[in-house]
């Protein structure tokens, strides 16, 4: 692997990444899902809801949540799907809290784990899981690849992994549109409803960087998983890629 990696638009040694994203996503913590709401309109809550109508998780189910955050995905599983054993993760000891202290307050946390987890070297057994989901949160891996391998190890056959990411608009004037908001409103509503302007500029460089849906496709089958579709939701802006072990 190589010594550089990129941190939204800058290069970073590899090493140091981690602490980097860290920084960004402690910053965010307390205002995360009022900034959610903001940037997408609220639209994350029906990409979301859709990712669970896509995952195919039936009733005891054991299902690992990989970048929770703040729990919005293990708080729909568990409600939709109470005998589910649900493991909800998140490298940031500061985003799974809050997602630990929602959870409580909302009454999910029955059939919830939790656990702060480095998405790329789980700490589970082989063939642990039924279904994996991770919603907006594998682009700020430092190797994608190593995290999609060892969700695939994770999974027991025939399970399936759900990847919930923004993507690459389908349309050139939409995607103009799109590319104004990101860098000109984006890091203004940061600056405003989180007083961190800065945090948000990385993230909207962030999915710039990241791969588009056929590329990020090839990864998922490269790193050991059978076959794997992807939908595009708002004009391809985010897309699901859904992926099977066997």
């Amino acid at each position: 692997m190589k010594n550089r990696t990129h941190f939204g638009f800058k290069e970073v040694d590899v090493n140091e990444k981690q602490s980097h994203v860290k920084g960004v996503f402690s910053s965010v913590a307390e205002n995360y899902d009022v900034m959610n709401d903001a940037m997408s309109m609220g639209m994350h809550r029906i990409w979301k809801k859709i990712l669970i109508e896509l995952s195919g998780i039936e009733n005891n189910d054991k299902v690992l949540d990989i970048a929770s955050g703040t729990g919005d995905i293990a708080k729909l599983i568990s409600r939709e799907y109470p005998s589910t054993e649900v493991f909800m993760t998140d490298i940031n000891m500061e985003m799974l809290g809050e997602g630990r202290d929602r959870s409580i307050n909302e009454s999910f946390d029955k059939n919830c784990h939790f656990c702060q987890l480095n998405g790329e070297a789980l700490p589970f057994s082989d063939k642990t899981f039924d279904v994996i989901t991770i919603g907006f949160g594998l682009r700020n891996f430092t190797n994608k690849e190593a995290g999609i391998a060892e969700m695939n190890r994770c999974l027991k056959d025939d399970g399936r992994l759900l990847i919930l990411e923004f993507s690459k608009p389908k349309n050139k004037t939409f995607s103009k549109i799109y590319d104004w908001y990101s860098f000109n409103v984006l890091p203004k509503l940061g600056s405003i409803l989180a007083n961190d302007s800065d945090s948000y500029q990385y993230l909207a460089e962030s999915i710039r960087m990241h791969p588009d849906q056929e590329s990020l496709k090839e990864m998922v089958i490269s790193s050991g998983f059978n076959s794997c579709r992807f939908y595009n939701l708002f004009n391809g802006i985010v897309a699901i890629h859904v992926a099977n072990k066997n």
